[in-house]
C-alpha cells in the first residue's frame, strides 16, 4: 500500500510540474561562477596569465592553457605546467557573455598539439601577449608567447582568432638578443602599440643569485626588458633597455592613460620588503616614454590569495573598454571548488580599474561579482551556443558544423540537468515567436528555454531527434510564448540515458 502512494505521488508531482512549468530534473549545479555574478569569467576550463585586446566592440582575452594533470589513479597532481603549449581565447561584447574561440596550437616541436603546432621550434607557449597594428592598410594581429623560460615568439593573423601562422620560424628574442644579459627568466611579454604605430616588447622576470640571493639582488633584480619592435612588429630595433622594477618577479605589464606609460609586473616574494612593496602584488611604475626610465609609484591588485583564498601567483593585465578601465588577472577558484584545493590551476577574473586625478592607481577590488553587463545581448542575431554567462557542467570542443567562426565550438557532454544561460537578453516588447538550434546528435533530447533561472517560466521546448551522428547537423524550429524585455536565457538540457545527449552550435529566436 506505502509503495502504491509513493507512486501516486510521484505522478501527481509530476503532472503539477507539467501544469506550472517545473521540470521534473535536478538541474546541474555552476562550479564557481554563480548566476548573477561575472567572476570567474569562464568556469567550463581554465585559463592563465591572462592578456586582453580590444577591438571592433570586443574584449578578446589570451591564455596560457592551464590544463588538469592526472595521477595514474585518476587524482589531480599539483600543475607543472606542461600542459601550457596552447593559448585558449574566448571574447565578449558586454563583459558578461563570452565566446568560446577554443584553443591556439602554438607549441610544435617534438610534434606537440598532435602535430599541428604553428612554431615548430616552441615546446610550449607560456603567458601570450596580443597587439593589433594596421599595416599596408590592413589591421594585423601578433600573438608573442614565451617558450618556457627561454625566448620570446610571435604568431600573426589576419583575425583576433585566427587562423595563424610563424612569420619567421624561431625565436624573436633569445638570451642572444642585445640587451638581454642578466635576465633570469626570459618569459612573460607584454606588447604595447603606441598611438604612432610604434611597437614595444616588455618581458623577463626572475632573481638573480640561485637559490640564496642577496637582500640587494632580491630589492633591484634589474632583469626586466623594454625594446622597441622593428615596423613590421616581428623583428627587433637596437638593444632592449632595463627596466630597474624594484623587487621585480615576473608578468610585465604597460598601458599608457592621459599620456602616461605605466609599467606595472609582480613584486616578488623574498627578502625584506619596505610597506610600498608587498610581496606578491602587483607594483607599478610611470614614465614620459615607453622606454623609460621609469620611476616606481605603488601596488594596486593584491595577491589574489588575498581575495580568494589559495594563494599563489599573480598574473595581470590592464585594459580599457567602451572607456572604462579594468585588470583582468588569474586566480585558483575554478580548480578549489571542484577539488577544495588550487593545486596550482589558474582562471581569469576582471574588475574595474581607477586611475586617480594625480595619475595613481587606485586598490582594486577583486571580488566574484565582478563587472555589470555593458550592453543587452540581442536574440534575434544567430549566436554561438559556446557564448554563455553561466552554465550547469558542460564543455565546449572544436566543431565541424558550417557556417561558424574560425575554429568553431559547439557545446557537448550534455546529460539531463545541464543548461546553459545568457544574461540580459532584450526580447522588445512584441516579444519572440520562434526559437530554433543548430544541433546534432545520436541520441536527442529537449532544450527547454527558461526565463531567469534553470527553474524559472517555460517559454519552449525544442524536441532533438537522432540527426544520424555526432556532426551531422540539423536546425530545428520551435514556437516559444510569454517572452518579451530584457531577460537571462536559460536553455536547460533534457533526455535519458548515461553518455552526450546532442551536441549545440548556434540558436536564434525570431520576432513577432
Amino acid at each position: 500500500m506505502g509503495k502504491k502512494c509513493s507512486v501516486c505521488l510521484w505522478v501527481l508531482a509530476l503532472l503539477l510540474s507539467c501544469l506550472f512549468g517545473e521540470s521534473a530534473y535536478a538541474a546541474s549545479t555552476t562550479i564557481a561562477k554563480h548566476i548573477g555574478n561575472s567572476n570567474p569569467i569562464i568556469d567550463h576550463h581554465l585559463g592563465a596569465d591572462p592578456a586582453a585586446l580590444t577591438y571592433n566592440g570586443r574584449v578578446y582575452i589570451y591564455m596560457s592553457s592551464d590544463d588538469y594533470e592526472y595521477n595514474s589513479d585518476g587524482t589531480i597532481k599539483d600543475n607543472s605546467f606542461a600542459n601550457l603549449n596552447r593559448v585558449f581565447v574566448i571574447s565578449s561584447a558586454d563583459m558578461v557573455n563570452w565566446t568560446d574561440h577554443g584553443a591556439i596550437p602554438v607549441a610544435g616541436a617534438n610534434g606537440a598539439n598532435g602535430g599541428r603546432g604553428i612554431a615548430k621550434w616552441a615546446g610550449a607557449s607560456w603567458a601570450p601577449s596580443i597587439a593589433v597594428k594596421k599595416i599596408n592598410g590592413k589591421d594585423k594581429f601578433f600573438l608573442y608567447f614565451a617558450n618556457s623560460g627561454g625566448g620570446i615568439g610571435v604568431l600573426t593573423a589576419d583575425s583576433p582568432i585566427g587562423p595563424w601562422t610563424d612569420p619567421i620560424g624561431k625565436a624573436l628574442v633569445t638570451p642572444s638578443t642585445p640587451g638581454m644579459s642578466g635576465v633570469v627568466w626570459l618569459f612573460d611579454p607584454a606588447v604595447f602599440v603606441d598611438d604612432d604605430g610604434t611597437g614595444y616588447l616588455y618581458a623577463g622576470g626572475g632573481v638573480p643569485g640561485g637559490s640564496n640571493p642577496t637582500q640587494g639582488q632580491w630589492a633591484n633584480p634589474k632583469t626586466a626588458r623594454v625594446m622597441k619592435l622593428g615596423p613590421d612588429m616581428t623583428s627587433v630595433v637596437g638593444s632592449a633597455a632595463t627596466i630597474d622594477a624594484p623587487f621585480m618577479f615576473e608578468d610585465s605589464g604597460m598601458h599608457k592613460h592621459n599620456g602616461k606609460y605605466y609599467y606595472s609586473y609582480c613584486i616578488n616574494f623574498g627578502g625584506m620588503h619596505p610597506a610600498d612593496k608587498p610581496p606578491g602584488e602587483i607594483g607599478y611604475m610611470t614614465s614620459s616614454s615607453p622606454m623609460g626610465p621609469f620611476t616606481y609609484r605603488g601596488h594596486f591588485l593584491k595577491n589574489p590569495g588575498a581575495f580568494f583564498g589559495g594563494g599563489g601567483n599573480n598574473h595581470h593585465a590592464v585594459f580599457n573598454f567602451k572607456n572604462e578601465w579594468y585588470v583582468v588577472y588569474h586566480t585558483q577558484t575554478v580548480s578549489s571548488a571542484l577539488f577544495g584545493a588550487g593545486k596550482g590551476y589558474r582562471s581569469p577574473h576582471i574588475n574595474k580599474l581607477v586611475h586617480n586625478a594625480d595619475g595613481s592607481i587606485q586598490e582594486v577590488a577583486a571580488n566574484y561579482a565582478g563587472v555589470t553587463q555593458l550592453s543587452n545581448l540581442n536574440p534575434y542575431n544567430r549566436v554561438e551556443a559556446e557564448t554563455f554567462a553561466w552554465n550547469g557542467r558542460i564543455l565546449t570542443e572544436k566543431s565541424s558544423a558550417p557556417g561558424g567562426p574560425v575554429n568553431n565550438q559547439h557545446i557537448t557532454s550534455i546529460h539531463n540537468g545541464d543548461w546553459i544561460a545568457v544574461g540580459n537578453a532584450d526580447f522588445g516588447a512584441g516579444g519572440a515567436r520562434t526559437f530554433k538550434a543548430n544541433v546534432a546528435s545520436t541520441v536527442g533530447g529537449k532544450i527547454e528555454v527558461r526565463l531567469d533561472s534553470a527553474n524559472g517560466k517555460l517559454a519552449g521546448t525544442l524536441n532533438v531527434p537522432s540527426t544520424g551522428g555526432a556532426q551531422t547537423w540539423r536546425e530545428i524550429e520551435t514556437a516559444v510564448s510569454g517572452v518579451t524585455g530584457v531577460h537571462k536565457v536559460f536553455f536547460v538540457f533534457t533526455g535519458t540515458g548515461t553518455g552526450n545527449l546532442f551536441n549545440f552550435d548556434y540558436w536564434q529566436f525570431t520576432q513577432r
